[in-house]
């Protein structure tokens, strides 16, 4: 069981998920590009502060990382002052962090000539989901490594699968949340269409919950659509982020997903309305400009 842990990344998600490890009793070293922020949740919960990555990976058995996108990443691991930088030979990276998996496995291999091992293990649930503990986390990687992780991943996460190979994981995510996207562009069109033909828009949501058009994303975000709520649960920028690397994917694999390249172009057009920090409940916005109305 690993005794010292680093964690990097300190945001919406990783300060709940890493204030999980510390209530489950690991040590933790922390670092983040926001200093101060970092300095005040590490003074909060009984935890280290790194000067940089590589200070924290010296520090550490396995490190966390848990930021927004591919370049930071591939930054907080390989660049000068990254953890491969200050890590010891056997050192394991658990990337958190939603990613291209091609991208992944790239970054794995360039962590093995260095003698380090790396598991991705991104997240779905949002952060009511890490700040009770209860996230699904899928793990790609070596079945040894994942297993080294594995009581971290119990402390932050209620369904934890091992997935596959390295970058199995980063691929059942955007999987996951493309499909996501796609159902909320199709509850906020059923919304418009409701309220256009006079249909009690309570009535719909009760109805459709309890067949077969029931959903997570109209159980979640039917409300603060028709409330025009985006408070931020999960940024609308990091699902279109998440929504381009699936078609990214997709066009490799030579599969079309049609719904899926709609939900990228509402997101978009959302993002292009200001919405982009705001919660990815926000691509009503696009839909509504789209219908000429609003709910």
């Amino acid at each position: 069981m690993p005794e010292r842990v680093g964690f990097i990344g300190l945001g919406i998600m990783g300060s709940r998920m890493a204030a999980n490890l510390r209530a489950a009793g690991f040590e933790l070293t922390v670092w983040s590009r926001t200093t101060d922020a970092a300095a005040a949740w590490a003074e909060r919960h009984g935890a280290k502060l790194a000067a940089s990555p590589a200070k924290l990976a010296g520090e550490c058995e396995v490190v966390i990382t848990m930021v927004v996108d591919g370049e930071q990443v591939e930054s907080v691991l390989l660049g000068p002052e990254g953890v491969a930088a200050g890590a010891g030979k056997g050192l394991l990276c658990v990337d958190m962090s939603t990613i291209s998996p091609t991208e992944t496995r790239r970054l794995g291999s360039a962590l093995g000539e260095r003698g380090l091992r790396l598991v991705d293990a991104p997240v779905t649930g949002s952060s009511p989901r890490a700040e009770d503990g209860t996230l699904t986390i899928m793990a790609g990687g070596e079945k040894a490594d994942v297993e080294r992780a594995w009581p971290l991943f119990e402390a932050m996460g209620e369904l934890v699968v091992h997935v596959g190979p390295l970058g199995q994981g980063e691929m059942l995510k955007l999987i996951n949340n493309a499909v996501a996207a796609a159902n909320l562009v199709t509850v906020g069109q059923a919304l418009l269409l409701a309220r256009a033909t006079d249909v009690d828009l309570d009535a719909l949501q009760e109805v459709l919950s309890a067949g077969s058009g029931g959903s997570a994303m109209l159980e979640l975000k039917s409300g603060p659509m028709r409330e025009h709520d985006y408070s931020t649960l999960f940024k609308l920028d990091h699902m279109l982020k998440d929504v381009s690397l699936l078609l990214a994917e997709s066009r490799s694999a030579e599969v079309p997903c049609p719904s899926i390249s709609l939900a990228e172009e509402m997101l978009l057009g959302a993002a292009r309305r200001g919405h982009g920090e705001d919660d990815f409940a926000a691509v009503i916005e696009a839909l509504e400009g789209l219908a000429g109305f609003r709910l």
